[in-house]
């Protein structure tokens, strides 16, 4: 049976990410515990001998920082990338910037929950008032986009992630995958589970429970029709790597020292 492999990774830790804020579509570098992580992964993937014949990324600093730092442990420089703006982050519309902990607070646990983990709910929309709306609609990478720039979302849900991502995926990664390349896609928490979601058919119910940390890589096997052998699995130290799953779930939680 042939196997393609693909590798998917949500980039480092952001300055946002270490704040519990909502980062979406504004843009940031990595911190420096995210370099670290960025760091890290290129050393493991490096000692399980993996060679990278193409990369993908978002158009978002912190993926493509990701992938830089990964290929340069994995002494892979040289190896193409290409960025997409369909592998971005979710867009959390009004939510961007915002603490999460605190939102939890606010508007209780389980909303929260619905607004990051949910299939098919959107939060509420970005507007020209947000303080962040200009930062990014007036960003120039935004100008380079395959889709007009009154088209691009101003919220979105999960699914709503995945009808935009697909289009790519199917014309651009898929091909390649199947002709035999090893492939990186440095994306983000929201863009991956998507993907995942439509490779493995995870249902709408149970994507909600799916988590992904930061710099943490995920192996997916497929076979010629791109069908997964088996469940995507987790490369690294799995007693760490869980405990950064939770971290990841208590983020959307209220935090002692909020009550």
């Amino acid at each position: 049976m042939t196997k393609h492999k693909l590798i998917l990774l949500r980039h480092g830790e952001g300055a946002w990410n270490k704040e519990n804020r909502f980062c979406s579509w504004v843009d940031q570098k990595l911190s420096s515990n995210g370099i670290q992580e960025a760091r890290n992964c290129g050393k493991h993937l490096k000692v399980l001998g993996i060679e990278f014949d193409l990369v993908f990324t978002s158009i978002l600093s912190r993926s493509i920082q990701t992938a830089w730092l990964v290929l340069e442990e994995m002494g892979q420089e040289w190896v193409p990338t290409e960025s997409s703006w369909r592998l971005n982050e979710r867009h959390y519309g009004a939510l961007i910037g915002l603490n999460r902990a605190e939102m939890a607070l606010n508007h209780g646990e389980e909303q929260v929950k619905i607004w990051r983990r949910s299939y098919d709910v959107a939060p509420p929309p970005i507007t020209e008032l947000h303080p962040y709306y200009n930062e990014i609609y007036r960003d120039r990478r935004y100008k380079c986009c395959d889709v007009s720039q009154d088209k691009l979302p101003k919220a979105e849900s999960l699914k709503e992630v995945l009808d935009r991502l697909l289009p790519y995926w199917n014309d651009r990664i898929a091909p390649e995958v199947k002709n035999g390349k090893t492939i990186l896609i440095s994306a983000h928490g929201n863009s991956t589970r998507a993907l995942l979601k439509h490779l493995e058919g995870i249902s709408d119910e149970d994507i909600a429970n799916v988590t992904l940390p930061t710099g943490v890589p995920v192996l997916l096997e497929l076979d010629e029709n791109l069908c997964p052998i088996g469940r995507h699995q987790f490369l690294g130290d799995q007693e760490a790597i869980q405990a950064a799953i939770k971290k990841v779930e208590d983020q959307g939680k209220v935090q002692p020292a909020a009550k």
